[in-house]
């Protein structure tokens, strides 16, 4: 009995376990189910499209621009197209109204816009229009310069009065340092404009009407004037002219006693600024003189509106040196000028910018060596033109546009700021105009790129990268105790734009996978950034944006490489890469802000998503790095920059096992150049596409080329080793380059003849295509998507193959 009941209950167990199996088997598979089921309903991974990514800001957005603070220190003006609309319209934000509304321009004329940083001049454009202004010291007072004429308009009475209503167009306009007038140019002189009574006189007497000169009697002549002053003495006292017929019936209206000795401008020559001193004696003009005999370029454009071919001129080649500047100073009662003597003998020197101290009593001059070897601070005395050297910056290479700059007075017309890079990184500088002080008001491994004093003196707001050369940040500097403390906390890049009052900070934001948005906060170490704008579209937020990350290399000489690095979630079998060059030469693109290169930061993911690693280097020559680094293609473009690139591509190897025999490279303009060397004279790459390339840096515009080459009849050797048409037959892999065809910056030409010499090398492995409309920035969609369909198709045939 006991044995059957023990049996039964044995029984009872197995069954109640099959049953809990069978139930957790159940609940195992309705899980799987649903799990599956869930998956289904979720979204598919958004696919990139060249069609889309090509087709730029209509694809991710518009970032908003030009962000401008209204003279009430409260209100923010910038320019803005949100995704569901289709224009760009100018909006209203502050902090205490963070929500941006469109505003019209006759609500902005209520509230006018001021300049940022120093709140003297300014413009503000708007499509095909816009106006530029000046405030007077105390704000209460606008110029405004619209469509050639010139208008006050009183902040109290918000009305505006039209000056000058002509057919000549009004420019350079300005108020006097006492403020009682108004000074612009109209043709080729500078007018005062009294506004207190209205009158107005011509300071200067430039003409361009040759003055006669007396005629010389000839031999015969003179002989018979002879003999007329023998025979009648008594008419010759009296003179020919004939008798007074009466006298004058009024009294002298005027003090002037004598005109003023005219000016005449020769036909090479062109008025381009004056401005009177402070005391109105001196008018400081400049001009440039067209060198003669030098030969500019033309483009041919073939698809135009006429159906006939038209030429566009363009800029001449690096040998030749189109214009010189000249600094001048008319003294406005007699008409004399005298040249700014730079104390440099015959050396040609550049004017650039002068600054009139607070009490107007000093005048402070920037200048440049032709050659880009120097560049000078000097204190010019107005009434002599005689110079005195505060700071020179010399460079064995070339001085850099942080060279010396940004320059102001200090409230007590004694002391100044600039920044410089003549230690090695660009920094601030603190100077006496009588030289016995000077000294660095920032110093480090990094760059001070903007700086200005605050309204009451007492510190210094600057932007620098000290954090991270991939970052700009806003510190402020206390002058008295030289603590700096940083304002800002927003990881990316960001530009600035301090308020009137000082008490707020507009902030354009970007970071490396989200494009610029607008920010304000308020300016305090604590305060807390609150984001105005979303600019971008529904579906560009759809996809998941890699945020590549910022790396560094060491290249083969002991340089510190930064790069950007794209890390496919699933390489390819065949484990390619490719690099990305950047354009420009003097910029940076490895940083932690939206690249300038939107589209081919967008083509990347895409890369990416196809399995490729893409490395996007900031080799020799970029910004951001300090002298060294940007002077290190001194005299050969294609030598250390170059060997960064190839250093990269090594790097890619021994750190992300890519095939070595599976990395292409591509770049536009000095990218294309570099991609073209990479090709010519390396065996790493085995596909390129060089896009609007230079391909000989003689037929390059000579601002840019002078600084790094020289001069080719002076340094051939420089161009002949850094110009890829001296080195194509060195192509070994598979060559792409793309071209618009009226390219007025780097010359459809120079593809031309590139093309030309592969012909005669019997080159075969490459192919040229060719954009009729395109200028060196592509505008239609339609050649973005055809150019980089031919770069995809070039590198999925040439690296994909094992």
């Amino acid at each position: 009995m006991e044995g059957e009941i023990l049996r039964k209950f044995k029984k009872a167990i197995i069954l109640r376990s099959i049953l809990f199996l069978c139930l957790s088997l159940a609940l195992i598979i309705n899980t799987v189910q649903a799990s599956v089921q869930a998956k289904s309903v979720e979204k598919p991974r958004p696919q990139l499209s060249l069609e889309k990514i090509m087709a730029g800001p209509e694809f991710y957005g518009t970032p908003p621009s030009n962000p401008v603070w209204a003279v009430d220190g409260k209100t923010l003006y910038f320019q803005w197209k949100k995704p569901e609309e289709k224009t760009i319209e100018i909006y209203a934000v502050s902090l205490a109204k963070p929500v941006p509304v469109k505003i019209s321009r006759e609500e902005i004329l209520k509230n006018p816009p001021i300049s940022p940083i120093s709140g003297g001049r300014g413009a503000f454009i708007f499509g095909r229009f816009g106006s530029q202004w000046q405030w007077d010291k105390a704000k209460k007072r606008l110029l405004v310069n619209q469509n050639g004429d010139i208008f006050l308009y009183d902040l109290t009475t918000k009305k505006a009065e039209q000056l000058t209503f002509t057919d000549e167009k009004e420019s350079n306009v300005g108020f006097t340092f006492d403020q009682k007038k108004v000074y612009y140019l109209s043709g080729e002189n500078l007018f005062l404009l009294s506004l207190t009574d209205r009158s107005w006189r011509q300071l200067t007497s430039f003409t361009r009407e040759k003055q006669p000169e007396p005629k010389k009697p000839n031999e015969v002549e003179k002989w018979y004037e002879d003999q007329q002053k023998a025979l009648f003495k008594e008419i010759f006292q009296m003179g020919f002219e004939g008798f007074r017929r009466g006298q004058e019936l009024l009294p002298p209206l005027s003090q002037t006693v004598a005109r003023r000795k005219p000016f005449v401008l020769k036909e090479n020559q062109r008025l381009l600024s004056a401005e009177p001193s402070p005391d109105e004696k001196y008018v400081l003009f400049t001009l440039s003189e067209e060198v003669p005999g030098v030969k500019t370029t033309i483009v041919p454009n073939y698809v135009t509106r006429s159906g006939y071919t038209e030429t566009i001129p363009s800029h001449t080649k690096a040998a030749e040196n189109p214009q010189v500047y000249r600094l001048g100073i008319m003294n406005t009662e007699n008409g004399e000028v005298c040249w700014v003597d730079y104390g440099q003998g015959n050396r040609q020197i550049n004017p650039r910018q002068w600054f009139w101290s607070p009490d107007g009593q000093k005048c402070l001059l920037t200048a440049e060596a032709e050659d880009r070897k120097d560049a000078w601070l000097f204190l010019l005395d107005v009434a002599s033109g005689k110079t005195t050297v505060l700071e020179q910056v010399h460079d064995e290479a070339w001085v850099g546009p942080l060279g010396l700059t940004n320059v102001f007075w200090w409230p007590d017309s004694q002391h100044i700021s600039y920044i410089s890079e003549k230690n090695g990184y660009a920094h601030l500088y603190q100077i006496s105009i009588d030289r016995t002080e000077k000294k660095a008001l920032t110093e480090g491994k990094f760059e001070v790129t903007q700086a200005y004093l605050s309204k009451d003196g007492r510190k210094i707001y600057f932007v620098s990268n000290e954090v991270h050369p991939g970052e700009r940040h806003l510190y402020a500097l206390d002058l008295k105790s030289g603590k700096k403390t940083r304002i800002t906390e927003l990881n990316g890049m960001n530009e600035f734009y301090i308020s009137p009052d000082e008490t707020a900070i507009a902030i354009i934001h970007s970071y490396t996978n989200t494009p610029p948005e607008l920010y304000l906060q308020a300016n305090s170490i604590a305060a807390k950034p609150k984001q105005i704008t979303l600019s971008t579209t529904e579906e560009f937020r759809s996809y998941p944006w890699y945020d590549p990350e910022i790396v560094t290399f060491k290249a083969r000489d002991g340089a510190k490489i930064y790069a950007r690095l794209f890390k496919p979630d699933t390489p390819h079998p065949n484990r390619p890469a490719v690099i990305f060059i950047h354009g420009a030469g003097y910029l940076q693109n490895a940083h932690k802000g939206w690249s300038t290169y939107d589209r081919e930061y967008m083509f990347d993911n895409l890369l990416r998503d196809s399995g490729y690693y893409v490395l996007d280097v900031d080799y020799r020559g970029s910004s951001g790095y300090g002298r060294d680094f940007r002077t290190g293609i001194y005299r050969h473009m294609g030598g250390k920059d170059l060997d960064d690139v190839v250093d990269g591509a090594k790097f890619l190897v021994e750190k992300y096992q890519v095939n070595p025999q599976a990395i292409g490279c591509y770049g536009g303009s000095y990218g294309g150049f570099l991609t073209l060397m990479a090709m010519f004279k390396t065996d790493v790459f085995k596909a390129g596409a060089a896009l609007r390339p230079v391909t000989d840096w003689a037929h390059y515009h000579p601002t840019y080329t002078v600084d790094i080459l020289n001069l080719p009849q002076k340094d051939p050797e420089a161009y002949k080793q850094s110009s890829p048409i001296y080195f194509a037959e060195g192509l070994k892999g598979a060559l792409l380059i793309c071209h618009g065809m009226v390219d007025t910056n780097v010359h459809f030409q120079d593809t031309v003849r590139l093309v030309q010499r592969l012909i005669e090398l019997g080159k075969e492995n490459w192919e040229v295509a060719i954009y009729p409309v395109e200028n060196h920035t592509f505008r239609t969609t339609s050649s973005w998507v055809d150019e980089y369909r031919r770069i995809f198709k070039l590198f999925e045939t040439n690296l994909k193959q094992q």
